[in-house]
Formats: structure tokens, sequence, C-alpha cells
């Protein structure tokens, strides 16, 4: 179990420490937080039954101007949650968002939270420009093995590159367009108290434009276990010893439909030991299957910029969608996965028309733009019936298909606004 360490009597005597040893700055390096961050405090209960599935709780100024709910989403594997946000006895950090969380028996058993951003004037959903959430202390023992799974939508994780606690993994959603980072305990090896310094069972998920994400956190258990565990993500981002960042810097991935064929381009930076690029497709979004390898440059720098392009025959096919994503692997046979483009095929005789689909849509809207409008720079908003922004998203060169993900917003109409330098068009859309 987790041992109990008094967060203020501990932080007062590295304070006096530092005071007459060491300058302020190299306190903050050694304590490896950043000078900013989101702070995670006093929630109260706003709808749902407390600790329950579909309870929504409330934190108050999580930064200037913005607050931020936490749903349990979903209780998995007989899991419960026992405290929303446990900072009892000191333990960890108090401006972390610290789930207490009962496991369920044997295999594997998680609680899910979903956190969004309001702002605080308005009541809307509100887009941060940067969000960074670093999961701590991700420990277990010989027969109980703890993981965080946090989806924020695509982004990077990081981690101690040189640590053999924690098995990190980039993993693609099954039926959207986006990835998430797990990390699973393998050492089995319980570390007492929760601390920034033990790196080497923390990693951290980072992303810009984020109006909501959702976290994950259970274990695994080998034999019948109810105990519980104390989780943390404290909302802010490290540097690691060692550090490796996944993805590699892939900065687009794009399909296009083009007179019976799809091409992909993607571009990247920052290579390090890439071996080859496989290209994979399906026509469910489950299934994948190896289409083709292209080889990489192998090791750039974050400002040596390559392309990379497949040209994928698609006239004999009679998918409506076709779904493509890339396995980065590298010389070592590791592997990530890019996020995943969707391409619709309309009659081969004629374009595809901008469509927005489904109507009525539950999670994902996608807009599927026709071959003249592909390419190009466009801004899609999504306004409410009040006529405010709640979803906008800028590209500098669309896709075929470009998705948008609305897990945060309720049931209703929508209208959809998709702007170029010569087109402005509109839609309505209905929420279930």
């Amino acid at each position: 179990m987790k041992t109990f360490v008094p967060f203020r009597n501990f932080f007062t005597q590295v304070l006096f420490l530092a005071f007459f040893m060491a300058p302020f700055s190299y306190l903050k390096a050694q304590l490896g937080g950043s000078a900013e961050g989101l702070s995670f405090k006093n929630p109260s209960l706003q709808f749902g039954n407390d600790l329950k599935k579909g309870a929504v709780y409330l934190f108050k100024s999580v930064t200037k101007g913005i607050n931020a709910s936490v749903t349990i989403t979903d209780l998995v594997g007989g899991a419960s949650v026992k405290k929303i946000d446990d900072n009892s006895g000191g333990l960890g950090y108090t401006d972390a968002f610290q789930p207490e969380v009962q496991i369920g028996g044997v295999g594997e058993s998680y609680a899910l939270f979903t956190i969004s951003f309001i702002d605080s004037a308005t009541g809307f959903s509100k887009q941060l420009q940067s969000v960074q959430a670093t999961a701590l202390d991700i420990d277990g023992n010989a027969t109980l093995k703890e993981f965080a799974d946090i989806n924020m939508n695509g982004g990077t994780a990081s981690y101690m590159g040189t640590t053999l606690e924690i098995l990190l993994k980039n993993i693609p959603i099954v039926n959207t367009l986006l990835n998430e980072y797990r990390a699973d305990n393998i050492m089995g090896t319980e570390h007492s108290g929760i601390d920034t310094s033990g790196k080497g069972v923390m990693f951290t998920a980072s992303n810009s434009n984020i109006s909501s994400f959702s976290v994950k956190y259970g274990a695994k258990s080998t034999t019948p276990s109810s105990a519980s565990r104390q989780y943390s993500m404290y909302m802010k981002g490290f540097q690691y010893p060692s550090q490796i960042i996944l993805p590699l810097d892939l900065l687009s991935f794009n399909a296009y439909v083009n007179k019976g064929k799809v091409d992909l381009n993607w571009v990247t930076a920052a290579e390090k030991n890439v071996s080859h690029f496989v290209i994979e497709k399906s026509s469910d979004g489950k299934h994948f299957s190896d289409a083709a390898t292209v080889f990489a440059f192998g090791n750039t720098s974050a400002d040596d910029k390559k392309n990379y392009s497949y040209s994928d025959n698609v006239a004999a096919k009679n998918n409506s969608l076709i779904y493509y994503r890339l396995r980065c692997t590298d010389i070592d046979g590791k592997y990530t996965y890019s996020q995943i483009r969707v391409v619709r095929l309309g009659e081969l005789s004629g374009e595809t028309k901008v469509l927005a689909y489904p109507n009525p849509f539950v999670n994902d809207l996608r807009i599927t733009l026709p071959q003249n409008m592909q390419g190009k720079e466009f801004k899609i908003e999504l306004f409410n019936v009040g006529g405010q922004v709640v979803k906008s998203k800028s590209i500098a060169a669309a896709s075929q298909t470009e998705t948008i993900t609305t897990n945060d917003l309720g049931r209703g109409f929508y209208v959809i606004r998709i702007t170029s330098a010569t087109e402005k068009l509109q839609y309505k859309v209905v929420k279930n």
C-alpha cells in the first residue's frame, strides 16, 4: 500500500533546506514541476449520486477564469470510486486530481473519468491552448499492477526511457480518430507515498486546443482483490531523465481522394532511429491490415522536415468509408500509431459533395470535402442554438474528411460552418 507522507511538513523542510543551501530556481528543478499548471481543489457534487457512475463534480478556478467538471463516466469490472479527490493525511499533492478507486476483483477493473473545461463567466465549454497531465506513482505488487490511461485526443506522451517499471503504449481508439496513452506497471514494486521524484513510475500526456479529455485509473489483479488504490494526476509537465517522447514528431497526416485513388501524405521532424512506416487500412475502423511499407529517413533534427507520400488504388473498392493509419516502427521493433484518417468514397463518376455526417450524431461529427476543396486552409465552427461557438477547428491543409469530437456537448440542434478564403457553407445538425 502507499505510505501517507505528511505533505505540509515535508514541503516545509524542503523549503527550509533550499533557502540555506540553494537558489529557489534549483529547488523548482529538483521538485521536477513547471511553474504553470492547473489546480484541482475542493470539488462539489453538481449532478447525480455521490461517487456513483454519472456523478458530476465541479472544481472551481483550476486556472484564471476556468472551472473544470469531472464526471465519473463509467465503472468497469466491478471497480468503485471511494473518494473523488483525496488529499487526506497529506498524501500526494493538493493541486492534483487524486481519486481513490477500489479494485473490482480478478482481472482488469477501472474507473473512467471525463474532465471538461468551462468558462467560469459564461458556463460554456472552453478550449485551453495547452494541457499537460501527468499520471504519478503507477505502481503495484506481485498480484496487482496499476495502470493509467489518458485520452487527450492525440498529442504526445513523455516518460523516462530507462525505466523498467512501466510500459507506455500509444493506442488507437476503435471507431474514432483519436489516440490514447496507457502506462501499465510491469515490475510489481510498491512505492511509498506519491512523489514526482519517482520518474520511473509516471508519464506525461500533452496536447493543444483541449476542451475535454478522459483518464482511466485501475489495475489488473491475478487474485481476488478489493483493495483501494490512490491515484494522482498532476496537471503539470515534467522533464524526464533519458526522456522519450511518443510518437515521433508527426507534423501532419492527411488523406485525399483523387480520381480512383487515395493520396496519403505525411510530414515528420525529429526522427530518432525510425526504421519505416506501415500504412494500415480498414473498412470498419476496427480491423486493420497492412497496405504498404514506406522506409524512413531514420534520424532527423527538429528543424529538418521530411515529406512522405503513398497512393492507394481504390478504384475497384465499393466500401463507402476507408480508414487509414500509420504504424511508425523503430529499428528495435517498437512502434506507435498515428491518428486515424478516414475517407469517404462517392460515386466514381462524380465528385463527392460536402457532407456533415452522421446526422443525427452522438460523438464524432465528420465533414467530407470534395476534391476541389481538399488541401486548402479551412476553419470549421460549431454553433449552438444561442449562436455561441462551442467548437472551433482551424486546418492548414484539409484532408478529405475532417472530424470534430463532441463528447462534451449536450443534446440538441447545432449549426456547422465551414469557412475558407472562397467558401462559406453552413449545415444544420442534431446531436442525440
